[in-house]
């Protein structure tokens, strides 16, 4: 296991899914632990997790859309020196149209959260890391922006824009002690899909591992990039899909 000991690390959208699992996990291998959500009670009962289990955590409450509550709530954290860009819109909550019969409308909150999000937490932390030496800034990405996805136009388009970020960020700074990286997402598992036969033979005919993600599978390949072993892996962006894509 890595050991982070003595960094501390914030993760945006930490109450649920795969952000919780990270928080969790970075923890575990010692870092102090910001666990950031919209709504304050899901970082709140993670935070309490961790700390029940002898881990170091507090929360961070803030619209990782808003720079200045970005700013205001990161600085009240401390210092960063790893960042995990996490945050992000279940696609269960919109009806997915083909491009041209979208209402530009919907576009917006995908662009806020998956274009802004990632740069006004970034930009919040990134001159810290500079200033000291060492950073990690891990975005997570999507395999939809990768290979593309019908009817997910504007979603892949905006989860483009974190690859392109890292890509830019990492020959900025790659010199100062900072890596930026993307993990790149096939689809994770979420309650029901176990019981759901379409989306089983979904994975079983898309993924060379027959399954969904989890959780532990982006959490284990957050820990390693943030850990001392990555020291050398920056601007790169590093499939978690189970085969969904091969090249």
């Amino acid at each position: 296991m890595a050991e982070l000991s003595g960094r501390s690390a914030l993760i945006t959208g930490a109450g649920q899914n795969v952000g919780a699992e990270t928080a969790r996990r970075l923890a575990t291998s010692g870092a102090y632990v910001g666990v950031n959500d919209i709504v304050a009670e899901r970082a709140e009962a993670v935070v309490e997790e961790i700390r029940g289990a002898g881990g170091k955590a507090d929360t961070v409450v803030a619209d990782v859309t808003d720079l200045a509550a970005v700013t205001e709530a990161f600085g009240r954290f401390g210092p960063v020196d790893i960042l995990v860009n996490n945050a992000g819109i279940p696609l269960s909550g919109f009806g997915m149209k083909v491009f041209w019969q979208e209402d530009p409308s919907a576009w917006k909150p995908f662009i806020d959260l998956n274009v802004y999000g990632p740069m006004n937490c970034t930009y919040a932390v990134l001159g810290g890391m500079v200033e000291r030496g060492w950073g990690r800034v891990i975005t997570i990405g999507s395999e939809s922006a990768r290979g593309g996805d019908r009817k997910l136009a504007a979603y892949a388009a905006s989860k483009g824009a974190g690859p392109a970020l890292m890509r830019s960020l990492a020959k900025e700074v790659g010199n100062k002690g900072v890596t930026c990286n993307t993990l790149s997402l096939a689809t994770q598992a979420r309650d029901g899909m176990d019981n759901d036969d379409g989306l089983r033979l979904k994975a079983l005919s898309s993924y060379v591992v027959p399954r969904f993600g989890r959780s532990a599978d982006v959490a284990a390949a957050v820990v390693w990039l943030a850990s001392d072993d990555a020291a050398w892996v920056t601007g790169q962006t590093i499939p978690i899909n189970g085969g969904y894509i091969t090249t």
